[in-house]
């Protein structure tokens, strides 16, 4: 006994053998990559109308030119425009193709459109991007290696002011400066002995160190504060008074150019939040909108039956 389906239906039940023959395919692949092509190259031809037609409103001598917002505004509209109509006439192409006379088939062969359409350009905009970058990075090696070549042609001219000297010479001056200020690091970094006996850089050196802990750390230790206090007086020739009322405003500038800063910091990521959200809700929007549109310009390109006398169907 042969495996069977029963289904329950009004007025009866319909009974299907398992493994019947499916419905046949509706889909017509070749029209739908037909009306997206169609679709991606009148976006282009308009965007290129686009910006030629705002590239004739920028008078420069007479200047009249639009305002950058405005611009921006109209290349908006003109874009969202150009999207729809392009769309449209893709997904008509794409049902006029597939031979399909039922309105669904041909609804749906327009979504395909518009899918393939977008993938298309995004495409195409993912190798412009790249393409923008090599040429950046292209600029940037030609500009290094003038750069290079500048200083290759500059090296005799620097070196003729040395009267002469020989390769030994301009050796052991270089490593004569190096050395230097190897022992000036040096002297800068063995602090911790009596403020008045240390030398400058040694209690500049410090004072940066305590400074840096007092960031990080948001305070400093009682101690720590008086060696502060002392090294400022010492660098500073201050009283013990005066290099502590020193370093208390230094403090409170310190802590207000923070909280400045993480205000300034704070907005932006606030205002780059907005702008994210503000263009992602832009994209959808666009993209309903084509949707839409390739959805009715199929619905336009769908093809009529037309019952003879003779009881054939014509097209």
């Amino acid at each position: 006994m042969s495996n069977q389906m029963e289904t329950n239906v009004a007025g009866g039940t319909v009974v299907r053998p398992e493994g019947g023959p499916s419905l046949p395919p509706r889909v017509s692949w070749g029209a739908v990559f037909a009306g997206a092509v169609v679709a991606v190259a009148i976006g282009l031809m308009l965007s290129f109308l686009g910006a030629g037609i705002a590239a004739a409103m920028v008078d420069a001598t007479a200047r009249d030119t639009p305002t950058a917002a405005s611009l921006g505004i109209g290349a908006a509209i003109w874009m969202l425009v150009s999207n729809l109509i392009a769309l449209a006439v893709g997904g008509y192409t794409a049902a006029r193709l597939s031979g399909n006379a039922d309105d669904t088939d041909a609804t749906l062969h327009g979504l395909a459109v518009w899918a393939t359409a977008f993938l298309l350009s995004a495409m195409l905009l993912g190798n412009m991007v790249a393409g923008a970058a090599s040429t950046a990075v292209s600029g940037a090696s030609s500009m290094l290696g003038g750069v290079a070549r500048g200083a290759g042609a500059m090296a005799p001219a620097m070196m003729g002011p040395m009267g002469g000297q020989t390769e030994g010479g301009v050796a052991g001056a270089v490593q004569s400066a190096a050395q230097g200020l190897v022992d000036r690091v040096q002297n800068a970094l063995a602090g911790g002995g009596d403020p008045a006996t240390m030398t400058s850089d040694q209690r500049l050196a410090e004072i940066g160190a305590l400074v840096t802990r007092r960031v990080t750390d948001g305070s400093l230790s009682q101690p720590d504060r008086e060696r502060l206090n002392a090294l400022v007086a010492a660098e500073y020739n201050l009283t013990p008074e005066q290099a502590q009322a020193r370093v208390q405003q230094a403090e409170q500038m310190a802590v207000q150019a923070a909280q400045a800063a993480e205000e300034r910091a704070r907005e932006a990521a606030d205002a780059a939040a907005m702008g994210t959200a503000t263009a992602m809700f832009a994209i959808f929007g666009t993209m309903l909108l084509g949707a839409l549109a390739a959805a009715l310009g199929a619905r336009q390109g769908t093809r009529d039956l037309v019952v003879l006398r003779s009881g054939r169907v014509a097209v």
